[in-house]
């Protein structure tokens, strides 16, 4: 028996007593062949295209200061929690990008090297970003104590956007799937139709918001240059 509406995504997913719920997340390892990396195949042509758009994208963001191969971590960042928000579709599969356990663990310390980084190699330029160009003289001390607000809210804003978004749309799915038994031979067809539509939406909703917290990464990193 469920406790409250948001046990359903803890399901009691455990083998010989040993919780397998997170295991879901790396479970995208197991999907990538060896071969994949040694040879051209249409799957490798076709994934190459795939990241081809976001590495331009990252890199207009980060500008002609950053390292080399800095946009392949927020690649890498994209296609995980988009291959974790898919797997949450799919039913009795633990949605891990819907916990805080996760997306907090990623953004803090993504967070925290950042600020580290800018602030050693750059600290001139770190505090210039507190007060906006153009601010008047009299709004200076404000526009920097809100500033250094809304730094030290950004990882806690990264993580509870992705979370509250992904669990949203799974928690209405699973209200409406639950009334199923008790409705009628002709409103079952409707939920049916229902069901589906909202499935294509939070499949729309597993992208972009895979891809919101990527280049809002890309856009914090970018400032620290």
């Amino acid at each position: 028996m469920m406790t409250n509406f948001f046990s359903t995504f803890d399901p009691p997913t455990n083998i010989f007593y040993i919780s397998m719920n997170w295991t879901t997340t790396f479970f995208g390892l197991l999907l990538i062949p060896p071969m994949f990396w040694l040879t051209s195949s249409p799957i490798n042509i076709m994934w190459k295209k795939k990241n081809f758009s976001p590495h331009n994208e990252f890199k207009t963001l980060l500008g002609p200061k950053s390292f080399i191969g800095a946009t392949f971590f927020f690649i890498s960042t994209f296609i995980m929690m988009l291959f974790n928000n898919f797997m949450g579709l799919f039913p009795h599969i633990f949605s891990s990008t819907s916990h805080l356990t996760l997306t907090f663990t990623i953004a803090v310390p993504m967070w925290l090297s950042l600020m580290l980084f800018g602030g050693i190699n750059h600290t001139n330029h770190m505090f210039a970003h507190l007060v906006p160009q153009g601010t008047p003289p009299p709004l200076m001390s404000f526009m920097v104590l809100i500033e250094t607000i809304s730094n030290i809210i950004r990882p806690g804003t990264l993580s509870v956007r992705l979370s509250a978004n992904m669990i949203a749309g799974h928690l209405l799915l699973t209200l409406l799937g639950n009334t199923g038994a008790t409705m009628s031979t002709n409103l079952i067809s409707m939920l049916i139709i229902g069901q589906m539509m909202l499935l294509i939406l939070e499949s729309a909703v597993a992208m972009i918001q895979a891809y919101v917290f990527s280049i809002l990464s890309t856009l914090y990193s970018s400032e620290v240059y």
